[in-house]
């Protein structure tokens, strides 16, 4: 603005004020687009093209208005410290000051103080524009951090529901899937206990409904008391013979719930992908870590095919690593030999949190084969 008053006031004609706006109103688009996101996102060419076109309209004009135009470099060493990368922006920036000195000293040599005003001028100016835009930039990439946040936190809890459905339904399907079948095979021999079963039947419905309405809330525990009992009955009404030997006391809640959710999961992955006749269930607690391992045999000559389908077994293993790691233990799939499958989990009972556990996605998984 200040140079388009000297300009008006140099007495140049209505050409040359006309000729001076174009100037600065494109000097100004150029200036502005500095501060936006999509100057950061051209080539490098086409940036080195716009503050070639910049300095043109700073050094050109000169030659026609003189001193009336000097305070204008200043915003292309500020724009020289935003576009061009160290040491070569320093350098230009100050080319850009020495040489407004020297064109000043041109207009002025007997006169030492307009030359110190410009040559600090343009210095001051230049500063306080790379400082604006880089201001600027930093508020772009603010809001840029923080929309990428969201998308994590999304991301997560999209997991999060993923995982936990998973975990309810792949489990109580497979036992109603299972009680259903025997009911249907009790019904006619033994109608009191196809009742009963019935019962069980009804109580797994409930309970899952349940399940997924805590689900859908963000919070659910499971007790690892219950879910031994459950699993004792489903494997009995598979015809698959248990040996459990459970010994814990005074677990941390979230890991009584994960290993609750490894029972589960480990029983749904048995009936689901092996004709097992056996399951051997031990869980051991010590001073500082709680440990489960499940054993079981009928393990196809391919692990990848399913009991029911041929297919493979989804990715309920992950999502158990998932909550295992999160609360600093580990979790190992073994296939074994004579058909046989491992599954064990061992977790500190401080709860303690691996490290990068939130940013990981697809945390480790030790499976041996």
């Amino acid at each position: 603005m200040l140079a388009f008053v000297r300009v008006l006031t140099s007495g140049v004609g209505f050409a040359g004020t006309a000729l001076s706006t174009l100037y600065l109103i494109v000097l100004l688009s150029i200036q502005v687009f500095w501060t936006s996101r999509r100057a950061r996102e051209l080539s490098p060419l086409l940036r080195y093209l716009a503050l070639f076109v910049q300095a043109c309209l700073v050094y050109l004009p000169l030659l026609q208005f003189k001193e009336s135009w000097v305070g204008l470099p200043g915003f292309l060493a500020g724009s020289a410290l935003v576009v061009l990368s160290p040491p070569y922006s320093w350098i230009t920036a100050g080319l850009v000051v020495v040489s407004m000195a020297f064109t000043q000293a041109a207009i002025s040599p007997d006169q030492i103080e307009p030359i110190l005003y410009i040559a600090l001028s343009t210095t001051l100016t230049a500063l306080l524009i790379y400082g604006l835009t880089w201001l600027s930039t930093l508020v772009t990439q603010l809001h840029s951090a923080r929309e990428e946040l969201a998308k994590m936190a999304v991301a997560r809890e999209r997991l999060r529901f993923a995982r936990d459905l998973h975990d309810l339904l792949g489990y109580n399907l497979s036992a109603i899937t299972l009680k259903s079948e025997l009911t249907h095979r009790l019904v006619l021999k033994h109608p009191a206990r196809a009742r009963a079963e019935l019962v069980e039947i009804l109580q797994i419905s409930r309970q899952a409904l349940a399940d997924v309405r805590a689900v859908a809330s963000g919070y659910r525990e499971m007790s690892l008391d219950e879910e031994c009992v459950s699993a004792r009955s489903v494997l009995a009404a598979a015809d698959v013979h248990v040996r459990m030997d459970v010994d814990y006391r005074d677990l941390p809640v979230r890991v009584s719930t994960v290993l609750a959710t490894v029972l589960r999961e480990g029983i749904t992955n048995l009936l689901r992908h092996s004709k097992a006749e056996f399951c051997e269930i031990s869980l051991r607690q010590d001073a500082a870590t709680v440990t489960i391992e499940m054993l079981n045999d009928g393990v196809p000559d391919d692990p990848r095919d399913s009991r029911e389908d041929g297919g493979p077994g989804g990715s309920g293993i992950h999502n158990l690593s998932a909550r295992v790691v999160e609360l600093g233990g580990e979790l190992v799939a073994d296939f074994l030999p004579q058909k046989r499958f491992r599954l064990c989990a061992t977790m500190p009972l401080a709860e303690q949190r691996a490290k990068g556990a939130d940013d990981d996605l697809d945390p480790p998984l030790r499976v041996v084969s």
